[in-house]
């Protein structure tokens, strides 16, 4: 699918277009996103800031998108575990940005070349309009190399 499909559809997701959750940006090589949370009456909390809950949504599903459609069809990418750390209250539109580097995949491809799943963390920043961080999220990715559908069935370790 390309990027910018991907990115349409994510914006038309309910879940993302009730909750005030915009995909700026996925880059066409699935390197690179840019995701803004904006303030809307709907998405804020009893004291005027954005939900703890919306921060991590709008954060949620992005390193494993990236991930699975840098590295192709040969690998299974699941999100694993996740993370926040309230950092300070938002308030106004906040962003987050992902940025998958070669060495990063180049690290993901070689910890998996013989099938062995791995487990890898990702650390991304929210930051308000003033690149403040407000929160600190982690979410850990498991990436496996798909088995040869030739070889005897092995149970999923995940």
């Amino acid at each position: 699918m390309k990027a910018s499909t991907l990115r349409h559809g994510l914006n038309l997701w309910p879940p993302f277009l009730f909750s005030g959750i915009h995909v700026a940006a996925i880059a066409p090589d699935y390197r690179q996103a840019t995701v803004e949370l904006r303030m809307r009456p709907w998405n804020r909390n009893y004291v005027g800031t954005h939900f703890g809950g919306s921060l991590f949504s709008m954060t949620d599903p992005f390193w494993m998108l990236l991930a699975m459609n840098a590295l192709g069809r040969e690998y299974i990418v699941w999100d694993r575990a996740g993370s926040i750390e309230f950092v300070k209250p938002g308030r106004g539109t906040v962003r987050a940005d992902f940025s998958l580097d070669d060495e990063v995949l180049d690290e993901l491809r070689k910890a998996t070349a013989n099938g062995d799943k791995y487990l890898h963390w990702f650390d991304t920043d929210v930051v308000d309009a003033s690149g403040e961080v407000v929160a600190k999220i982690r979410k850990q990715l498991y990436v496996r190399r798909k088995r040869d559908k030739r070889s005897p069935d092995r149970t999923d370790d995940r």
